[in-house]
């Protein structure tokens, strides 16, 4: 029974990396997709950004740079203070052969998604007035999340955190006037630690905790092409799922009793998910020479996320069960003068998880993202963006039932009941573009 006890908290813990991950999504544009790469496009909530051009769009589409007729450096950073409380309204446990009782613990957890900065950048240089290259670096699913050691959410998440790094090299072409493609390699690395506690078979015993820690290097590729004319630019794009591949291990402490043998370290560990395919359809009309009007529609292929898969010696596939989901954004942008534009935009996304499969390490919902900014040319070749948005979030259930330990002697239900209350956050973006 030993092994076999130690095998399910191995499977418990692969399961927490996964939703460990999707957690961020209270802070980010959705699920765990970090939208804010670009000082430019947080001032109009990120409309438009496939259909713009310059190095400050490759992420979004590898067109963008097309017929560009000089080198451009893009630097940002965004600061990212998200804030809500993680609510218990009467979670139950069922230790081995004792009835259900209330899980315990502070039943309120506030802010457990740390602040955070964002760093993002791209270069881009004509080859000729047609053909340009470019390269952007950008870390689209990043986040640190704590839950103190007594909250009542400690079985599912104690401390998380997540880096990734993308670096996209690009190449574009401007097949006519009016027409320009592009197509971007992806390179991501992702780095993952994350930590919860484990229960005892008694109440009266301190609980036992578990680490899993892994990385890898996985490959994507993007592809767009944009259409335009004096008064208006069209922006089709997409980026393809990426199978992440991490690699780690896992330490298994402080469990006692019957379940002490599984205290245990293992190296070797092995996860496979996906992150979502993006197609984008974004578009910039020009109503005079100083307003102009930007509006962007997101598909996210969240259903490839339908769950973890793990090797060797674990060998089970644990369900997520995400839906595809949709982003909508509108914004304008507004020339005061030559060297000041200010913009202002909104944007609503839908969250890919369901009733029934959210739990307290992923208390996403649907949300509104208000955004405004401005940039200034302090020189014909060097011009400051700034931006800042509020996101909110709809209260939502948190509802998914669990079970450590699950199919041995010591299977221990867990029946989740919470709700997220008052999720926002604050993010405010500052970056310069360069010349040469």
């Amino acid at each position: 029974m030993t092994n076999l006890v130690f095998r399910k908290a191995l499977l418990a813990a692969a399961s927490t990396f996964t939703a460990a991950v999707a957690y961020s999504g209270t802070a980010h544009a959705q699920a765990f997709y970090l939208q804010e790469q670009s000082a430019r496009g947080a001032g109009r909530a990120f409309a438009g950004e496939a259909a713009d051009t310059g190095a400050a769009s490759i992420w979004w589409n590898p067109a963008s740079i097309a017929g560009i007729t000089e080198g451009e450096v893009v630097v940002n950073a965004t600061a990212i203070l998200p804030r809500g409380e993680v609510v218990d309204t009467g979670t139950l446990i069922a230790r081995p052969g004792q009835p259900y009782a209330p899980v315990g613990g502070n039943s309120v957890a506030r802010n457990p998604i740390n602040n955070g900065v964002v760093p993002s950048g791209a270069v881009a240089y004509p080859i000729t007035d047609r053909l340009a290259v470019g390269v952007s670096v950008t870390s689209p699913y990043s986040f640190t999340t704590d839950y103190s050691g007594d909250s009542w959410a400690r079985y599912g998440a104690a401390t998380t955190r997540l880096r990734t790094i993308d670096v996209q090299p690009s190449i574009a072409f401007a097949v006519t006037d009016w027409l320009r493609v592009g197509a971007g390699l992806n390179v991501e690395y992702t780095d993952a630690s994350l930590s919860n506690a484990l229960p005892n078979v008694l109440a009266t015993l301190p609980d036992g905790r578990q680490e899993l820690k892994g990385d890898g290097w996985d490959l994507g590729w993007s592809a767009g092409l944009q259409m335009h004319n004096e008064f208006l630019t069209v922006g089709i794009s997409y980026k393809s799922a990426i199978e992440h591949r991490l690699k780690g291990s896992l330490t298994v402490s402080g469990l006692v009793g019957p379940l002490a043998a599984s205290n245990e370290a293992l190296s070797g560990v092995e996860a496979r998910f996906y992150t979502p395919a993006q197609a984008m359809i974004g578009a910039r009309v020009r109503l005079s020479d100083r307003l102009t009007l930007n509006g962007q529609v997101t598909h996210f292929g969240w259903d490839r996320f339908d769950a973890i898969r793990l090797g060797a010696p674990i060998n089970a596939a644990i369900p997520e069960n995400y839906r595809e989901s949709w982003s909508l954004a509108t914004g304008l942008d507004y020339a005061v003068s030559p060297k000041l534009t200010v913009r202002a935009g909104v944007q609503r996304a839908q969250t890919p998880t369901q009733d029934g499969e959210r739990d307290a390490r992923v208390p996403d919902a649907n949300r509104w993202n208000f955004g405004t900014g401005a940039s200034y040319a302090l020189s014909p070749r060097f011009t400051i963006d700034a931006g800042a948005n509020y996101v909110t979030f709809e209260g939502e259930t948190i509802d998914r039932v669990t079970a450590a330990y699950a199919g041995t002697p010591a299977q221990t239900p867990i029946l989740t009941s919470g709700e997220l209350r008052d999720g926002r956050a604050f993010v405010f973006s500052l970056g310069a573009r360069v010349g040469f």
